[in-house]
């Protein structure tokens, strides 16, 4: 691989992984000083054996422990404000998160308020802040978004209708992860499914990014093989503990890589899909990726055919091209085995807004990362054949 420009990686997030690695809480609080702590939690999770593992956890400790728990999908500033003045009158000095995407996201936002002061809204965009918000624990309960280790967290602006990507790659992510397959246990195989494939975008996404590096496509690789080689037993038996710490590690590695790199067509368009239709982010992207995936074949072919062979397709003796055609065919395969509609509409996407989003789609910009050059038209014509 030749670099044309001077790139770098970054990881500054510590990171416990295993079955009953939860269990490192104590000693990262004593360690830390922590006396009062603030927890943002999904609010499915409070009746839960794992909740009540955490908290016994806390009280042993004798913290002195808040929590926010009124959380929505893609949350609003308005969310992230009430929590925030949740956690002042509680005084914390170190959050906790406990949760999908939505709660690790409320987390930071308020971390960063905690010590920056102000609206959220102040810092969007690319390094907006400068103190070190405060310290954040994070322990994903779903294997998709990587937002325990990711420098974005993304905030929904309901006033102007657009969700807003708070980005610091040295001070956003947390300061400690706790990858725990026990915290995947309840998840239902739909959610599972879902935010399973996010993961998998990220990898894919990522590793063919136009801002890829040699480290990067070394942390992608292995998060696609522990994806695609773990996805399909997780979502049948959540209680797979082997299967749900490989999808936590492998959407780990791509949380920590795509921050660095950029992602491509499929987020750009699962954006929109998502934003008009009200659909999740894992299975908007899961709708788009067969589609995106062929369209963008030809601009790396040599990519492709390693991302096959990460998916475990035998590819040996086979022309580059065939062998990059082996790995289209095995991600419509997994988006089949996983139960994702096979067309937009099957979703409930309406033909009369794919226009629409090809257009916002083109403004978006994602020629930054994506491998092959995308036109409005281009994405107009991607999403009427995913339609």
């Amino acid at each position: 691989m030749q670099l044309t420009e001077i790139s770098s990686f970054f990881c500054p997030t510590r990171i416990h992984m295993g079955v009953g690695s939860h269990a490192r809480i104590a000693d990262i609080l004593h360690a830390q000083g922590c006396r009062r702590l603030f927890l943002t939690v999904d609010a499915a999770l409070l009746q839960g054996d794992f909740y009540a593992r955490i908290r016994a956890l806390l009280d042993a400790e004798g913290v002195a422990a808040a929590v926010y728990s009124d959380i929505e999908p893609d949350p609003s500033a308005a969310t992230v404000e009430r929590a925030f003045q949740a956690c002042q009158a509680h005084g914390a000095d170190m959050l906790l998160a406990i949760g999908g995407g939505s709660t690790m996201d409320v987390a930071k936002a308020v971390a960063i308020l905690g010590t920056n002061g102000g609206r959220i809204h102040d810092y969007e965009g690319i390094e907006r802040f400068s103190i070190p918000p405060l310290p954040l624990i994070a322990i994903p309960t779903t294997a998709g978004t990587g937002s325990e280790v990711s420098g974005s967290c993304v905030i929904t602006d309901t006033e102007r209708n657009l969700k807003m990507s708070i980005r610091h790659a040295a001070l956003n992510p947390a300061r400690v992860a706790i990858l725990d397959p026990l915290a995947l246990c309840s998840m239902p195989a739909a959610v599972a499914a879902h935010s399973g494939l996010d993961a998998f975008v990220h990898a894919f996404e990522s590793y063919i990014s136009r801002q890829a590096n040699p480290i990067t496509d070394a942390v992608n690789l292995h998060a696609l093989r522990l994806i695609a080689g773990s996805i399909r037993p997780f979502v049948a038996n959540r209680a797979n503990l082997q299967a749900g710490l490989d999808m936590l590690c492998g959407s780990a590695l791509a949380g920590i890589a795509f921050g660095q790199t950029g992602l491509g067509n499929v987020h750009c368009m699962a954006r929109f899909v998502g934003a008009f239709f009200h659909l999740s982010h894992g299975l908007s992207n899961a709708l788009c990726l067969p589609h995106v995936a062929r369209f963008n074949l030809l601009a790396d072919p040599a990519k492709f055919a390693r991302v096959a062979q990460a998916m475990g397709c035998q590819v040996d003796g086979l022309a580059e091209l065939d062998a990059a055609e082996r790995a289209v065919q095995a991600i419509d395969a997994l988006c089949a085995d996983l139960g994702i509609p096979r067309r937009l509409r099957d979703a409930g996407v309406d033909e009369a807004r794919l226009k629409e989003m090809a257009e916002l789609c083109g403004k978006a910009d994602y020629n930054r990362w994506n491998p092959r050059h995308t036109t409005a038209a281009d994405f107009h014509a991607l999403f009427l054949a995913s339609y």
